[in-house]
């Protein structure tokens, strides 16, 4: 397995509102033969996301399901989602439907360095058990065609179009995905409105100074990085349209602009390295009054030096002591920091301390 070279960023806690769903979708069971998803995954016509961790089921876990479907017991159902062109991705079912392909395949696992592969044999059953150490070309003929004909329950969830709602897909995979370790609200959204934004983000990520202002030797595993570039690049020259809640605003964002080929991107992708660069050069341990990186502050320093071509290191400097020690701008920076007005608010008083001596 890969070593998880990430870390996790540590973000004062914001009080962001939950937002009320009304999923607009269709949901419809099927229950495809193990044969046929085996044969679907291989076309592409189902498909793992990328956004997807690892196939993480050693070979005991995956012959005990196996044995679970020749033994006739109940396997749980798996989660599809139909995408727009017609593919079903995996929301919920990874290991159970890469287990399967494996064994009519009859290889275990990838590839060694040398380009060997594991022989999948049914291990870790009761000692008792006739298919112990059995590939899928020794099980009987009987037992081979009721292990491709048997059935697994699948639930397809689509879309509807045309739809105002256009983040309850998110709200699909944030509540369906049961893997080990839960999807991330951007992790779910790299994934439900995968593009060239998604692509961007990550460059962006890799700005330079902006891991010294976050704190992180390394990306952030749970991607809060990403989604800081994705709300300053969805505030940026807009923020006087925001409506709350930020996790829904962000949803919207950056299904509008997953092409990333707008003006305002284009001028993002210029601004944000700029801003960066002035934050990091004037302020030694930016957006911290507290001790933690606090989301509200950063967002509303960034945003003003982006927004005002005036804003240098040098008068950044000067000026960003006086707006952390401002009692009115600091009560904006805590509590329901993504209230509509609470936001707003922020940004202007950020705006006026910063671009005047």
């Amino acid at each position: 397995m890969t070593p998880d070279h990430s870390e996790e960023l540590k973000i004062e806690p914001e009080i962001d509102e939950t937002p009320f769903v009304e999923f607009d979708i269709s949901v419809s069971p099927s229950d495809p033969s193990l044969e046929l998803l085996a044969s679907q995954i291989e076309r592409g016509d189902v498909i793992i996301p990328f956004y997807q961790r690892k196939f993480v089921w050693n070979i005991t876990q995956s012959s005990r399901l196996i044995e679970s479907f020749l033994m006739g017991l109940p396997v749980p159902q798996i989660f599809l989602y139909v995408n727009d062109d017609d593919q079903l991705e995996v929301i919920d079912g990874q290991q159970r439907l890469m287990s399967i392909k494996a064994f009519l395949e009859g290889y275990f696992g990838e590839e060694d360095q040398k380009g060997r592969r594991q022989i999948f044999k049914l291990k870790g059953l009761s000692e008792r058990s006739e298919y112990n150490g059995k590939t899928f070309s020794e099980l009987s003929p009987r037992d081979q065609r009721k292990l491709r004909n048997s059935t697994l329950r699948a639930i397809n969830i689509k879309q509807l179009k045309p739809s105002l709602r256009n983040d309850s897909v998110f709200h699909i995979f944030e509540r369906l995905n049961t893997g080990g370790t839960q999807l991330k609200p951007q992790e779910i959204r790299n994934a439900v409105y995968r593009g060239r934004i998604v692509e961007e983000l990550s460059a962006l990520n890799e700005t330079p100074g902006w891991r010294e202002i976050l704190g992180l030797q390394r990306a952030d595993k749970n991607q809060k990085d990403i989604e800081l570039i994705l709300r300053l690049f969805s505030l940026y020259k807009e923020w006087n349209e925001y409506e709350k809640p930020m996790l829904r605003y962000l949803n919207n964002s950056m299904s509008a602009h997953r092409n990333f080929d707008s003006t305002k991107a284009d001028e993002f992708m210029e601004k944000f390295p700029a801003a960066v660069e002035i934050a990091h050069k004037a302020i030694k341990v930016p957006f911290r009054p507290k001790g933690v990186l606090n989301t509200a502050v950063l967002e509303s320093v960034l945003i003003s030096i982006m927004e005002n071509g005036e804003i240098s290191a040098t008068n950044l400097a000067e000026r960003y002591e006086n707006l952390i020690s401002d009692g009115s701008y600091l009560s904006l920076t805590s509590g329901p920091t993504t209230d509509t007005a609470v936001l707003k608010a922020r940004i202007v008083k950020a705006g006026e301390i910063l671009s005047n001596a």
